[in-house]
């Protein structure tokens, strides 16, 4: 584990990740390419780990956009396949305990992805190659996706004989149509990043690896140059619009710009353009979960 900064101070050694806080931007990188970066259980805690740490430490107040990508040929693999013979994963499908335990952990682990779409800040994603299964799911969590003319989607799960289970097919009714969805879901097969970018679930199609991290991080450079709390009512505008009427939707923009308005902020993005330089914003986020604060 790297950083520029001691912003990972309170995080756990990682070996599934590598990430970094290098001023406003957060990078979060899957470092085992040997194995396909396949989301072993330690993956996942680690993800979780990250994620809680980037929305609750105050170390973390600085970043403004999280940019997630990955090493090797190939994004992700999904999930490992030896989990599925971990007697301590294998669900007991013999009795009602057993299958109630598997919802369980379901909506346990499709809380750590939601994580990354509750985060106070926009995620971006550089993906390469395959992104399969579990990986899928991650990404449709992200706000922005930019890919290599290499990568491709799969919605690997019904190729084992099972149901996509941790997000795909929830979240991506609201991204794609929903013939589309069918298709991939039903098939299992491999979905070209170029279709994709039809499609618009991708934001553009770059050359290489290194190109695809490159729009990220310009994107998530741009995105830092507006005023967190901002960005961060956006994003609440956008997913609340997504799964909500427009009447509902305008009533909660009402609300939402009520609270967070700043004459200040408005005034120095007018200046700063006027002046051509650095607007200058406070840092937000870094807010202490409940149970972290002194009992006193």
């Amino acid at each position: 584990m790297t950083a520029s900064t001691s912003a990972t101070a309170a995080l756990p050694a990682l070996s599934h990740f590598r990430f970094t806080l290098q001023g406003p931007i957060a990078h979060l990188q899957l470092v085992q390419p040997e194995r396909m970066n396949a989301m072993s259980p330690g993956f996942w805690r680690e993800l979780d780990a990250v994620l809680q740490h980037l929305q609750h430490h105050p170390d973390a107040r600085p970043a403004r956009a999280l940019v997630i990508s990955s090493s090797g040929k190939h994004f992700c693999a999904g999930m490992a396949l030896e989990t599925f013979a971990n007697p301590g994963f294998a669900p007991d499908d013999r009795s009602p305990e057993g299958r109630s335990a598997l919802a369980e952990m379901l909506w346990d682990m499709q809380a750590t992805l939601t994580r990354i779409e509750q985060l106070r800040m926009p995620v971006i994603a550089a993906i390469q190659g395959g992104c399969v299964g579990g990986a899928l799911d991650l990404v449709a969590c992200a706000c922005i996706r930019y890919a290599t003319q290499d990568a491709f989607f799969c919605v690997q799960e019904i190729n084992i004989g099972m149901v996509a289970d941790i997000g795909s097919l929830q979240r991506l009714p609201k991204l794609l149509p929903m013939g589309l969805v069918k298709e991939l879901a039903y098939t299992g097969r491999r979905w070209p990043a170029a279709q994709a970018l039809q499609h618009g679930f991708v934001n553009a199609v770059l050359d290489s690896p290194e190109a695809a991290l490159q729009a990220a991080m310009d994107c998530a450079r741009e995105i830092a140059q507006h005023p967190p709390v901002a960005i961060w009512g956006s994003k609440q505008a956008l997913h609340y619009a997504r799964d909500h009427s427009v009447e509902d939707s305008l009533r909660q923009m009402g609300w939402l710009q009520s609270g967070i308005w700043s004459n200040r902020h408005v005034m120095e993005a007018v200046q700063a353009g006027q002046q051509k330089r650095e607007a200058s914003f406070p840092d937000t986020g870094g807010y202490p979960r409940f149970g972290q604060l002194d009992a006193t």
